[in-house]
């Protein structure tokens, strides 16, 4: 419990992780809130085969839509796209909630609830881009992805409950429309978020799209996380029929054994917290990510062997367990090693594949019980995940071995104009350089005469910057200083002085001046902060 206080505190200390994890709980909230409320309406209109349909009309558009719309997320500020995401996901859950509250024809309620999925599927891409260049350290972006984990697992469980004390007093309308608020409350909670600038590269949306498909093609690493953070929802799409089979035709507990079971799958999750905590400060997560697969494959071998209640209840829960320690582990590596340029499209694929294989799961357990019966399908799900670890057993030893891609101190020098116009490449070779700095508060980092030899990027606490003893200006997270005594090879112009602990990046003369020089959208945001920082006749840059 203390290691878990110490993992939120830390997440939540940081203002802007803040406010991006209370507004994923609401869009959690909201999201399994919306597919209970538009399911129990489709069953009420015409039985399971509608709800089946329903389901599917709303994954497919979603999983369509998905790489398109993590394109947004890198054309154009992803604090932003996140907000409008979280504001066109209230609007289309408002839309549906007073279709249904004023009794239209329910194709016009099904087509609006597809609309309200399809927004869904901005966010995860998006937040995805976006927490690596707000994470103050890479131990707090793992964090971070703990503490989301952690609102999605707790979310399983509550928010169809929650759902469903809101349709025992009113109807799936008033479902929608008290969700479209959450949503709404989400959206204004991220409407102020910085984040780096777009790396938008020129090219046609349908081009930008296709990228992410052609990273996971390309890269070696990409595809082989991609594609076991994929298959994990082709076996939590085969649990939703899995479910069904287990207590009906297995345990004989009757309808309400499903939910039961339900319940201690999202239980296990919950309970995962206590194992994901662990990942904090870890850097190779293949051990804890293949821990998880095989607790997941050696639930369900037992639970095919031993299909007793109690059993039943203990292994799915040990099965969220493990794939809590998967998904966390899995989205962390996949952010450490997919290009950052490209990050909000490659989880644009992955976002598109999970809604493909919501859809593919639930199709395959049926056809595994029909053709094998319902122990064999237990088994053959559970073996799923274990199977694809095997097959790609050498390339994950190779990801591991290999260094992490800096991507929280690429992400911060995206987030500065100087360094936003260059390339993955050279981003990834300046972060490699850089050499992070502690300061305690009241520390002068540079004085005004000194000769320069480094740049600074702020990463955490606020400075002040003094010239003749007057103050021109207070720094924070997401600014730079020195570059004035590096471009014009002259003596520090000014005093910057530490007003709160701070830690900073430091970036040598050379790397700096050969990565402005290299860049002519670089050099041109080169001399125009000198022109704001200097006197109009030292503000030529030095060659």
């Amino acid at each position: 419990m203390t290691r878990i206080r110490t993992v939120v505190g830390g997440v939540f200390r940081n203002p802007e992780l803040r406010r991006i994890e209370l507004a994923f709980a609401g869009f959690n909230a909201a999201e399994w809130g919306v597919w209970i409320a538009m399911l129990v309406y489709a069953y009420e209109q015409g039985g399971a085969t509608t709800a089946g349909v329903v389901a599917a009309a709303q994954l497919v558009p979603a999983g369509l839509f998905a790489p398109f719309a993590s394109v947004l997320a890198d054309r154009h500020a992803p604090g932003r796209v996140l907000a409008l995401g979280y504001v066109a996901q209230a609007l289309a859950m408002a839309a549906t909630g007073v279709a249904l509250l004023a009794g239209a024809p329910p194709l016009v309620a099904y087509a609006l609830a597809a609309v309200a999925a399809t927004c869904v599927t901005i966010t995860r891409p998006t937040q995805s881009a976006l927490v690596p260049a707000l994470a103050r350290t890479p131990d707090e972006l793992t964090a971070t992805n703990v503490v989301s984990g952690w609102i999605e697992s707790v979310s399983m469980l509550a928010a169809p409950a929650a759902a469903g004390v809101l349709l025992a007093v009113a109807s799936p309308g008033w479902v929608f429309v008290v969700l479209a608020g959450v949503a709404a409350c989400s959206a204004l909670l991220v409407a102020c978020l910085r984040g780096p600038a777009p790396a938008h590269d020129g090219l046609p949306p349908v081009e930008e799209a296709l990228a992410g498909f052609r990273v996971v093609a390309r890269e070696p690493a990409a595809r082989t996380v991609v594609g076991l953070l994929a298959g994990q929802f082709v076996a939590i799409g085969a649990l939703d029929v899995l479910y069904v089979v287990l207590a009906m035709s297995v345990l004989d507990l009757g309808g309400s054994g499903a939910g039961y079971l339900n319940a201690a799958f999202g239980a296990g999750g919950v309970a995962g917290i206590a194992v994901t905590v662990a990942l904090v400060g870890r850097k190779r997560l293949l051990p804890p990510l293949v821990l998880g697969i095989l607790v997941w494959g050696a639930a369900f071998a037992l639970l095919a062997a031993w299909p007793t209640t109690i059993g039943a209840l203990l292994l799915l829960a040990a099965a969220g367990g493990g794939r809590s320690l998967l998904d966390v582990a899995g989205r962390t590596i996949l952010q450490r090693t997919a290009p950052t340029d490209v990050l909000s499209r490659v989880f644009g694929v992955l976002e598109g594949l999970s809604m493909a294989g919501l859809a593919f799961g639930s199709l395959l357990t049926s056809a595994l019980v029909a053709l094998a019966g319902p122990r064999w399908a237990i088994l053959g799900i559970g073996m799923l995940l274990p199977l694809a670890v095997l097959l790609s057993a050498r390339r994950l030893v190779e990801i591991d071995r290999r260094a992490p891609v800096p991507v929280v101190e690429i992400a911060l020098l995206r987030s500065l104009p100087l360094f936003a116009p260059l390339g993955a490449p050279e981003l990834e070779g300046l972060a490699h350089g850089l050499a992070e700095t502690r300061v305690p508060a009241g520390t002068a980092v540079v004085r005004e005469g000194e000769p320069g030899d480094r740049f600074y990027v702020v990463a955490e606490g606020e400075l002040d910057v003094h010239c003749a003893g007057r103050e021109l200006r207070r720094l924070e997270r997401g600014d730079g200083f020195g570059e004035i005594a590096l471009l014009r090879e002259v003596p520090r112009t000014a005093t910057v002085t530490a007003r709160t602990d701070a830690r900073l990046y430091a970036l040598g003369k050379a790397s700096f001046l050969a990565s402005v020089g290299s860049h002519p959208r670089a050099t041109s945001e080169a001399e125009r902060l000198v022109h704001e920082r200097l006197p109009a006749p030292q503000a030529t840059i030095a060659p």
